[in-house]
């Protein structure tokens, strides 16, 4: 597979909707326990920032894509959001947060470490003293199958398919991955490339940022993070 690209085009954006990861609720919720102002980094099409505005948390956006932007204006409270366009590793609002978060593997979305690194220190400019940094990212450790080579199926109705193409090295951490979508219309293609990042490396990017971890967990939830675990929630705070 060639040709990965990780931005996010207009086509992207007018499905992205489409297909809910079914844990929004969940999100919001524990979210809306760190304060009444936050920061999204990659705050895309507002699938988590415009219910937890309607939580009663003044939330501001960065984003990269005018195309996701456009999306959420276009649904009720989006005018409301303010956002600030440009790189979530570079660019400030001029504010401070009680929380800045970036959820759904995005942060993945950074292909390099350095850059990861510096989403850490915007991410700890934005923040209040007391204030957190939340990231949700999956595990490395899942994307290690035979030949490092894998296909997951993520719908499949009467009418439309839907599976995950992949490929992962685990020297470079470097994931490429291909969302297919098979429907009477046609076939689909969403590629993307991401930098998987083990845990133990963002709490060392967090040191670097003058973060520490609070907190990790297995999910929204609260679940136990363990060795079972496909994902981590990390709750940052700012090293006294």
């Amino acid at each position: 597979m060639q040709g990965f690209n990780p931005s996010f085009s207009a086509e992207a954006a007018a499905t992205y909707d489409n297909s809910p990861r079914g844990d929004e609720a969940d999100t919001v919720r524990f979210l809306a326990g760190f304060g009444k102002t936050a920061l999204e980094f990659a705050i895309g099409t507002g699938r988590v920032a415009l219910p937890l505005a309607a939580e009663g948390v003044a939330v501001d956006g960065i984003e990269l894509s005018p195309d996701m932007v456009a999306k959420m204006r276009e649904k009720p409270g989006g005018d409301a959001v303010d956002v600030t366009m440009g790189d979530m590793s570079r660019v400030g609002t001029g504010r401070t947060y009680e929380l800045v978060f970036l959820v759904y593997n995005t942060i993945c979305n950074l292909l390099t470490q350095d850059d990861q690194v510096r989403c850490f220190e915007n991410a700890a400019r934005h923040l209040e003293p007391s204030g957190v940094f939340v990231i949700e990212s999956g595990l490395p450790s899942w994307a290690a199958r035979p030949r490092d080579q894998f296909i997951d199926v993520e719908t499949l109705e009467v009418d439309r398919v839907g599976f995950d193409v992949n490929r992962y090295d685990p020297v470079t951490q470097m994931l490429d991955e291909n969302h297919v979508e098979i429907t009477a219309n046609g076939i689909r293609f969403g590629p993307i490339r991401q930098r998987l990042t083990y845990p133990a490396e963002f709490d060392l990017m967090a040191r670097i940022a003058g973060l520490r971890l609070r907190d990790r967990w297995g999910g929204w939830n609260g679940e136990p993070f363990t060795a079972d675990s496909r994902r981590h929630v990390s709750v940052y705070e700012v090293a006294a």
